[in-house]
């Protein structure tokens, strides 16, 4: 019988490497769409130019599910195609380079993948509980905020503008979003560790 002419033209371990390699580009373009849908669903603000967005919530639940480093590899991918004019950021910003760069948001974009890499490396290193996933989706919102919040203070000169812009309204609706990205980040690694 015939060979397949994948099989005669390329052998067996790097078809294994190709479709591993295969598998992690597509799960971090995946995460980079997934953030960038989650940036659709925006609300703004009155007072402050800091939309209430379920960005953050993709963000955390990418680092989570992916780790650390597809997750720090998705956000930037993620930035980059918001760099170059697609349309991935809040519909509320001004774009591209220029909501990346110059926007109220930039502090908070910016951070992006190293909350990734923080969700995702808290994750990775130990059992995955609820417990360990909101732990790694608190951190990575103290690195979002702590980015945030200084450019918000630089922009305006002023950091009590700074916490009433970008903290005050945001608390709550935070608390929310890293307790929902720890449930289903536990759900599935509970799940695919049933499944070995």
């Amino acid at each position: 019988m015939a060979k397949p002419a994948t099989e005669t033209l390329v052998p067996s371990h790097e078809r294994l490497f190709i479709s591993d390699a295969a598998r992690q580009v597509a799960l971090v373009v995946g995460g980079s769409l997934l953030v960038a849908l989650c940036a659709r669903i925006t609300i703004p603000i009155p007072g402050t130019p800091v939309p209430l967005t379920v960005q953050n919530f993709g963000v955390l639940l990418v680092g989570l599910m992916l780790g650390s480093r597809r997750g720090f590899a998705a956000l930037m991918l993620y930035l980059a195609e918001g760099a170059v004019g697609m349309p991935v950021f809040s519909p509320l910003g001004a774009g591209g380079i220029a909501q990346l760069l110059h926007g109220a948001t930039s502090g908070f974009l910016l951070a992006y993948p190293l909350v990734a890499w923080v969700a995702g490396y808290v994750m990775e290193h130990g059992r995955k509980s609820f417990a360990r996933a909101a732990v790694g989706g608190l951190l990575g919102e103290v690195v979002l905020f702590t980015s945030g919040l200084a450019w918000l203070a630089v922009l305006t000169h002023s950091v009590a503008q700074a916490f009433r812009w970008g903290l005050e309204w945001f608390l709550f609706a935070e608390i929310i979003k890293v307790m929902m990205a720890a449930g289903i980040a536990a759900q599935w690694a509970r799940r695919a560790g049933t499944q070995r």
